[in-house]
């Protein structure tokens, strides 16, 4: 056990990143640190802008705020590291480094999945028993169900890493991507793999398919409701409240199931690191964007804050 923790510390990960595009790293730095400095913005003013509004102290809003704290999490945890490996030649990352890195992905990636399936269910609860909302959505249900999305994100997330320290490695590994995900970890490994891969394989396809499982049966169930209202405008009502989180549910699920389905080859590496910037940096200020932009409340407080200084006493 010693000399494994001591060959730990001299293990190394190279970041390949987007090197084998050498003319793309400058006008590529210049993209994702935009779309860094909107993720943050995005996703630190919806925090402030929930908390300063009273009209938005809903449950809606009250994951809405957590959504907007893990995207600026997630994002943090990826983003810089991915802007320094575009600008330095030295791509390494220590064992430690990348097992930290993976572990606070791994945490908020998983913690997000259950949130939006809580979102999902807490918009069944509003659409479907409207008349039971408050009941249901009680302040002190909405906390528990706080606790135990973030708790199990904790705990998935710890066997998860587990499972990847038990392995063993050579000094130096190559990773043909620009962060420590599992799938490249797990690659690089020298020791028998088959505990590893099925901790994996059973964890993952749980997390996936619970949170599929509970936000499609939400959105059915809203979609009978909503097909049985008689009021044209009750149904687009119902169906506004529901575009923002379905928008973002799409997007984040469909790309990790596409990530799912594509062969670990050499001819998709180039897919897969597109694919894991569409989730790891895009998706982070995505979210931010469509539930500020769609949302009528949200877009009325960003106005009401704009207009602020003009109403101050000049002189």
């Amino acid at each position: 056990m010693g000399s494994a923790d001591r060959n730990k510390s001299d293990v190394i990960f190279i970041l390949l990143g987007f090197s084998d595009y050498p003319e793309l790293q400058i006008p590529l730095f210049l993209v994702f640190l935009v779309i860094y400095m909107i993720t943050v913005v995005g996703n630190l003013g919806m925090i402030v802008i929930i908390r300063i509004n009273p009209k938005l102290h809903t449950p809606m809003y009250l994951f809405l705020s957590h959504l907007s704290l893990l995207d600026f999490c997630y994002s943090t945890v990826i983003t810089p590291k991915l802007l320094q490996i575009l600008l330095v030649e030295n791509r390494s990352i220590s064992f430690a480094s990348c097992i930290t890195q993976y572990s606070f992905a791994a945490i908020c990636v998983v913690t997000e999945a259950f949130l939006l399936a809580a979102m999902a269910y807490d918009r069944f609860v509003a659409i479907c028993n409207p008349s039971l909302y408050v009941v249901v959505m009680s302040p002190k249900r909405c906390a528990l169900l706080l606790i135990a999305v973030y708790t199990w994100g904790i705990i998935s997330s710890s066997i998860f890493i587990y499972s990847l320290l038990i392995l063993s490695f050579s000094s130096t590994n190559v990773i043909n991507n620009f962060l420590c995900e599992y799938s490249a970890i797990f690659s690089a490994s020298i020791s028998d793999k088959h505990v590893t891969e099925m901790i994996f394989f059973i964890l993952a396809n749980f997390n996936t398919f619970f949170t599929l499982i509970i936000v499609f049966t939400s959105y059915l169930f809203i979609f009978v409701t909503v097909l049985k209202m008689h009021s044209t405008s009750g149904r687009h009502k119902a169906f506004s409240t529901c575009a923002s989180h379905l928008t973002g549910v799409t997007i984040f699920f469909g790309i990790i199931l596409f990530l799912y389905c594509v062969p670990s080859s050499k001819s998709s590496w180039l897919l897969v690191r597109v694919n894991t910037v569409l989730y790891t940096v895009v998706i982070p200020m995505l979210n931010s964007l469509i539930y500020s932009l769609r949302n009528k409340d949200v877009k009325e407080t960003i106005r009401k804050l704009i207009e602020l200084p003009s109403r101050w006493p000049s002189g």
